[in-house]
């Protein structure tokens, strides 16, 4: 399993466990706000807010909430100007982490995410110091249990895709980010249910972490994405089925 199916599959895990109504919908309605400013408040022509709106939905966020989002985000309501900022560090054993941020503070969330990092045996890093190991892509993650592989494969390799993989309980679309809306309609129109489909940063390596690292690097991973501040958190860790058990 690559990292970045291993920690999507961490992340996933710790959403369905996720208590904390009031943290995740401030995370959406920055993340609505930012989308609207930058590209408009119509889903339609928006692709980026067409998916923060449905990210908003899955969580059962009411419709207000997230027509003032897009108001603050348009300027039609007074709001926060949030900045995208992303961060970049190392995890235990030299994970390379990046954390893409929404920020009203950058001096405040700076000093917090290194903080994060010192206590959970990272280092916060300089701007290219790890980044050049990700690579942008579209990922659409879809639930095995709802789909045929080899259908999956048809519509999705037709669209455009660059590749399916096996991600555990799911299976992972992987394109290049222009192509992500063609094959997200391809993938509706043949009415497969996915559980997200987002621009994400894939890393092209991996670091294998065991024992105590794996649990520190959790940790970090954990606390980071806690952060008001952090919308995402990315790392080249691959941590072992086994050992991913005992820390569930």
């Amino acid at each position: 399993m690559s990292g970045h199916s291993k920690w999507s599959s961490i992340k996933h895990k710790k959403g369905a466990a996720d208590a904390k109504r009031g943290k995740i919908f401030t995370k959406l309605i920055r993340e609505i706000t930012v989308a609207a400013r930058m590209g408009g408040g119509d889903p339609s022509g928006n692709p980026r807010l067409r998916s923060a709106i449905a990210a908003a939905r899955a969580e059962n966020m009411p419709k207000e909430n997230i027509e003032r989002g897009i108001k603050k985000g348009t300027g039609e309501l007074e709001g926060v100007s949030y900045d995208e900022v992303t961060y970049e560090g190392y995890g235990p054993g030299g994970v390379a982490v990046l954390v893409d941020c929404l920020t009203d503070n950058r001096n405040r969330t700076v000093a917090d995410l290194k903080h994060i990092f010192d206590r959970n045996g990272g280092t916060l890093g300089e701007p290219g110091s790890v980044s050049y190991r990700f690579k942008k892509k579209g990922v659409i993650a879809i639930e095995k249990k709802a789909v045929d592989e080899d259908r999956l494969l048809t519509v999705a390799l037709d669209a455009g895709a660059e590749d399916v993989k096996d991600a555990g309980d799911q299976f992972e679309v992987i394109c290049v980010p222009s192509d992500l809306e063609i094959i997200r309609t391809a993938v509706e129109r043949a009415k497969i249910p996915f559980v997200s489909c987002e621009v994400s940063k894939i890393p092209q390596d991996t670091i294998a972490l065991e024992g105590k690292k794996a649990q520190q690097m959790v940790s970090l991973v954990d606390a980071l994405e806690d952060h008001d501040d952090v919308s995402n958190v990315y790392a080249n860790c691959d941590i072992p089925d086994s050992v991913m058990e005992g820390l569930g």
